[in-house]
């Protein structure tokens, strides 16, 4: 069972059948007979907002307010006021507890708990074995297809626990420390990739794969591949269909254009032909910057000729894009947000250095500056060696910016160009804050398999 501190697995039954009911107040009028029978409409002090609410949609004469100055001797909470009205309106209790709940329909409560937060819906698992089982449901996993996707989420190593991974939930601003004790402890591995909410890893020998999803712990280690290659490798990963359910393929490319592509349909990797020889090598890659996935195509960055090495998944054919990198870039990485390729990099002129964000222009194939960082906080970075890894490029990038004098983790929302600092990462029993040395984004989704 997915166990991470901070999500406590001590569920409340009438903690989630009130987030349910407020789910769908537009949907069941039982939710206007519920703030009816049980709100305390007579109080204007803590309920205001629901008083509001009916008197939008009834007659203000047909409620009656508390007179000024006699408030009640002691402030009692919405729960105590509940309960004193149970005696009352006992029949009626039980009705629609027999209605909502025993009949409720299966695929709406499916539903329901689907569009619940993640950290939420494994809290909730704990209420029944019913509720526990809903990872294994097909039906399920089809209503976690269908919600629109939001943040992605951050699995991260950090510099003294490689090891341990540790995940940054940022609608929440929150971190997480999974436990997947599946994956090997003997040697060090690193997330290169992701895709479906799943999550690839290669050994830090380049020697072996290993696929795993951080949420429910489906772990899988990729058989042997039949090319030896000891160099570093570049790492894409992408979905047979819309979610891993319909299988994934990985691709690995090395400096001298080797590469194979796995296909969890079969299970296997396979050579699916060579390079054109239009392609400079060997491939001076951008190890520093991860693949970015667009439509079954991905995307590398290249440093000799400057510029983008691509591979179509599907039709399994490579392209060279000359691309000249931005005046007094170091440290950059590509990205990518509703299909467009973007790169993030750090401008450093004489003892000034800021984090830049550019879009590349589909007819020019030129980068053009769209944002860059507050200057405020590039005052920071004054005078500093400052050294940059880019953790995450869908749409959301979390930046780790470090020098002998600083630690920052910041992210970038790429659509809304809004920039926020991140908490430091705290592992469990440790006080000292980490510094992360790699990581990579994935959407979490609690029914995806390996």
């Amino acid at each position: 069972m997915f166990t991470v501190s901070g999500i406590e697995n001590k569920g409340s039954t009438v903690e989630l059948m009130n987030c349910l009911i407020v789910s769908f107040m537009f949907a069941h009028l039982y939710f206007l007979l519920f703030l009816w029978c049980f709100l305390d409409l007579d109080s204007s002090s803590a309920d205001d907002g629901y008083y509001s609410l009916i008197m939008r949609g009834g007659k203000s004469g047909s409620f009656k307010m508390v007179e000024p100055y006699k408030p009640p001797p002691t402030k009692k909470s919405r729960r105590e006021r509940n309960r004193e009205k149970l005696p009352v309106t006992t029949s009626s209790t039980e009705i629609m507890e027999q209605q909502i709940w025993k009949e409720f329909p299966e695929d709406l409560l499916e539903a329901v708990i689907a569009r619940l937060p993640i950290a939420t819906f494994f809290r909730f698992r704990s209420v029944c074995r019913k509720w526990n089982s809903l990872l294994a449901s097909h039906s399920f996993s089809q209503q976690c297809a269908e919600v629109p996707q939001g943040y992605p989420w951050f699995y991260t190593i950090t510099h003294e626990n490689v090891n341990t991974g540790a995940v940054y939930d940022p609608s929440f601003k929150k971190w997480h420390h999974p436990c997947i004790p599946s994956l090997p402890t003997k040697i060090i591995v690193l997330p290169m990739a992701s895709a479906g909410g799943l999550v690839c890893f290669l050994d830090i020998g380049h020697r072996n794969f290993f696929v795993c999803n951080p949420l429910n712990q489906s772990f899988k280690e990729l058989p042997a591949r039949s090319v030896r290659v000891w160099s570093r490798v570049a790492v894409g990963m992408t979905l047979n269909g819309n979610t891993a359910s319909g299988g994934y393929k990985i691709l690995w490319v090395g400096c001298d254009g080797e590469y194979e592509v796995y296909d969890s349909a079969k299970n296997t990797w396979n050579r699916p032909g060579g390079m054109p020889l239009s392609i400079k090598r060997p491939l001076s890659l951008n190890f520093r910057s991860q693949a970015v996935s667009i439509n079954g195509t991905l995307y590398f960055m290249r440093a000799d000729p400057e510029g983008i090495l691509s591979y179509d998944m599907v039709g399994g054919v490579w392209k060279q894009f000359a691309v000249p990198a931005p005046l007094h870039l170091t440290d950059h990485a590509l990205a990518e947000c509703e299909g467009r390729i973007m790169l993030v990099g750090l401008l450093t002129k004489n003892a000034a250095t800021c984090v830049c964000i550019w879009e590349l222009q589909k007819m020019t194939l030129l980068w053009k500056e769209v944002d860059r960082m507050p200057n405020i906080w590039c005052l920071e970075f004054y005078g500093k060696h400052v050294r940059m890894t880019c953790l995450g490029n869908k749409g959301l990038l979390m930046l780790s910016l470090r020098s002998r004098q600083m630690n920052r983790l910041v992210t970038y929302d790429v659509l809304g160009r809004e920039w926020r600092k991140v908490p430091g990462c705290v592992l469990p029993h440790e006080r000292k804050r980490q510094w992360i040395a790699c990581g990579t984004a994935f959407h979490p989704c609690p029914t995806a398999l390996a």
